[in-house]
């Protein structure tokens, strides 16, 4: 008799995999050195560099770090005065206005201000970068820099 939570044997439609890779599969594997192609154009140094990447990469996570904690920060702030500071969120500001519902209005004006930073700070930092970054690479394909 057969186990009750078992699947009935069936033909399977498709044969067994029996061929590997063309490529190496484990990084630890010892691999073949590729040649190196030979041409009559002579090779030149790349322009750009690895550190040009690394600045852009810390501008733009700069910049993604001050308009989330714009964002995020104030929306916290409103969390714990809501949590811990009930009488001071129910206080009324003026004309039957509580402070909480005046502070849950001013949040569509503090994400806006965050998305103007996040722009602010692209077009001050991490487009003039990029922009360098990419002529570097045009000039590089220019010359047929190989990397």
């Amino acid at each position: 008799m057969t186990d009750p939570f078992s699947s009935p044997p069936h033909p399977t439609p498709y044969p067994p995999h029996t061929s590997s890779p063309s490529y190496q599969t484990y990084p630890w594997a010892s691999q073949e050195p590729q040649p190196h192609p030979t041409s009559d154009t002579p090779r030149h140094a790349p322009l750009g560099h690895h550190s040009d990447l690394r600045v852009l990469r810390g501008a733009y996570r700069w910049q993604r770090r001050v308009a989330t904690l714009t964002a995020l920060g104030y929306f916290v702030l409103f969390l714990l005065l809501s949590a811990f500071a009930p009488s001071f969120m129910t206080s009324e500001v003026s004309g039957g206005l509580s402070t909480g519902l005046l502070l849950g209005l001013i949040q569509v004006p503090v994400t806006c201000l965050a998305i103007w930073l996040y722009e602010h700070t692209a077009r001050l930092r991490v487009d003039p970068l990029a922009d360098r970054i990419r002529d570097l690479a045009a000039v590089d394909a220019r010359r047929g820099t190989v990397r």
